[in-house]
């Protein structure tokens, strides 16, 4: 019995034991087989990534030619077997379509041509059976460092390069650039190219006969801010480059206009553009809740909707029109942004308040708080704001009339003044002396039409007329902004006489002397001056001086002000 069971031990191990040798057999066989295969598969990576090199570099080239129907060039293409097939390009150039050496581009720009297109660096991955097949299907290709130069209107009638045939068949889904930089060149030399600096730009649906979706973000250098556009480009025209379709949306965020001197806030904007490179219609809002000038220190909200045409070809922005809400007061303005080589921008708006309120632009211009009058106004002037590094408000030319109704002056006293004026030129001087300190008199219906001209921080008023029930007052003046002085001088004429606006002894003192008063058929005509600042000033006669330009009180002014500050220095150095 114990000798039965240890042969069918034996037997049984046997059977086990070939079992095992077989079946390890197999497995190192197929080992060998996965080996001679994986070698295989390596070597013919190999060979097809060294042979297939210069095919795809070939079709790279080739397929951008005809892309952008222009020469193009690639310093090296290679093919990375131990990155799984990874393709990286370096140096690649599109040429314009006459070539960057035709003759006449570089004195008809004032610059040497740049390619059209140039890239750093670029990498994609492929497979295999793609490079066997002379296809590659990429979903993703990643860009470093490009450069676009979008050349000026091309003149002459050069042909278009030769077609060269593709080897391998390229369709890209994908590109992401990084470090992008837009160039929109022109043919004067005293314009500079527009240039755009793009951090990050995004092309989808990349195809020769349709138009590439993109997304791109950008940093904008001045004013400040986060622009982020998304939309369509193309199909690209190579005889034409600038008349490439372009459309999207833009949002402008965090705008910090601060970096422009002489001017506060933080603007946000929204809008979309359509049309080609060399001419785009943009229509947007912006909206700044905070918007104020240094000169002023004063925030108010401005909310804006324009209707632009940028032109590329010299780097011009129409505006036409921008409808502007400052505070309270409705605007429109019309003009142009030109854009000067090695200067900046030269602003020149066209701007057109019908219905506006003065205590809004006051308080926008102006330091004093409150502002110096209310009532409705009418508004039509010219804005020039030069280039240069000044702050905007001390640079800005501003020139036009204003027609004021119902004013109304903020300071007590002077309002009252005024009110006591009205009374005695229609000839109640009884009414005037009980009012005079009561506070119990209505304001007197007014109003003003004024001409001006603003300079380098200097004010010159031509003309100011202002009306009042029973009287009129003509004055010219100035008002320096620096240091919130003015001066104004000039004639007040009554429908009263001399004798008729006072009472007692001094109506009967000035009777004899009505006849000498009376002048172009007013009862009285007398000079008058307002001098001062905004927290201290006086009103009365002119003895001096009534018919003085604006320009003479300017001097008048800064003498005076000179002497102040040589008195001041004087008396600190006594001390």
């Amino acid at each position: 019995m114990h000798a039965r069971d240890v042969r069918r031990r034996m037997d049984e191990e046997q059977r086990v034991g070939g079992r095992h040798r077989v079946r390890n057999r197999w497995l190192k066989a197929i080992a060998l087989v996965v080996c001679v295969c994986a070698i295989g598969i390596g070597v013919t990576a190999v060979y097809v990534a060294r042979h297939a090199g210069p095919l795809l570099r070939s079709s790279v080239i080739a397929t951008l030619s005809r892309r952008f129907h222009s020469p193009v060039e690639l310093d090296s293409l290679d093919i990375s077997v131990a990155k799984g097939l990874e393709v990286e390009g370096k140096g690649l150039r599109v040429l314009y379509l006459a070539g960057p050496t035709r003759p006449g581009m570089e004195q008809m720009t004032g610059r040497a041509a740049s390619p059209m297109l140039r890239v750093d660096r670029f990498r994609f991955r492929t497979t295999l059976m793609d490079l066997l097949h002379l296809r590659v299907n990429l979903s993703r290709v990643d860009v470093e460092g490009m450069e676009i130069h979008i050349p000026p209107h091309r003149t002459g009638d050069e042909g278009a390069p030769e077609r060269q045939k593709s080897h391998i068949a390229i369709h890209v889904n994908e590109i992401d650039c990084r470090d992008v930089t837009l160039v929109i060149e022109t043919a004067r030399a005293d314009r500079a190219p527009l240039k755009f600096m793009i951090q990050s730009l995004r092309l989808t649906g990349v195809g020769s006969e349709k138009p590439m979706e993109y997304v791109a973000d950008v940093v904008n250098p001045k004013p400040v801010g986060d622009i982020h556009a998304s939309g369509h480009l193309g199909p690209w025209i190579g005889a034409e480059p600038r008349l490439t379709p372009v459309d999207g949306q833009y949002a402008f965020t965090h705008v910090d206009l601060s970096s422009i001197r002489g001017l506060r806030g933080t603007l946000s904007s929204t809008g979309q553009f359509e049309g080609h490179l060399s001419r785009i219609t943009v229509d947007g809002t912006t909206s700044t809740p905070d918007f104020a000038l240094d000169i002023s220190g004063h925030p108010m909200p401005l909310e804006t909707k324009f209707h632009a045409y940028v032109d590329g070809t010299n780097g011009d922005t129409t505006l036409d029109p921008v409808n502007a809400m400052l505070r309270q007061s409705p605007l429109t303005a019309k003009g142009s942004v030109m854009h000067l080589a090695g200067k900046g921008h030269d602003i020149l708006l066209d701007i057109d308040m019908p219905q506006g309120r003065i205590e809004d632009l006051l308080q926008v211009s102006m330091k004093a708080e409150p502002p110096v009058m209310r009532g409705t106004m009418a508004l039509h002037a010219t804005l020039h704001i030069p280039p240069g590094k000044e702050r905007v408000s001390r640079k800005m030319e501003v020139g036009g009339a204003l027609h004021i109704r119902n004013v109304e002056f903020t300071s007590a006293k002077l309002q009252e003044r005024i009110d006591g004026l009205s009374m005695r030129a229609k000839g109640d001087p009884k009414a005037a002396k009980a009012a005079k300190g009561s506070g119990d008199v209505q304001d007197v219906a007014s109003k003003m039409a004024v001409t001006f001209t603003l300079s380098r921080g200097v004010m010159l008023v031509p003309s100011l007329r202002y009306e009042i029930p029973g009287a009129t007052v003509a004055m010219d003046g100035v008002y320096l902004l620096d240091g919130r002085a003015f001066e104004f001088r000039g004639h007040v004429r009554t429908e009263a006489t001399a004798s008729q606006m006072v009472t007692g002894w001094k109506s009967a003192l000035l009777k004899p002397f009505d006849g000498m008063f009376k002048k172009n058929g007013a009862g009285l005509e007398v000079p008058i001056q307002i001098t001062g600042s905004n927290r201290d000033f006086k009103v009365g006669f002119a003895m001096r001086g009534a018919d003085e330009t604006p320009q003479q009180m300017e001097s008048n002014l800064r003498a005076m002000r000179a002497m102040a500050v040589d008195a001041g220095d004087g008396s600190a150095g006594k001390k």
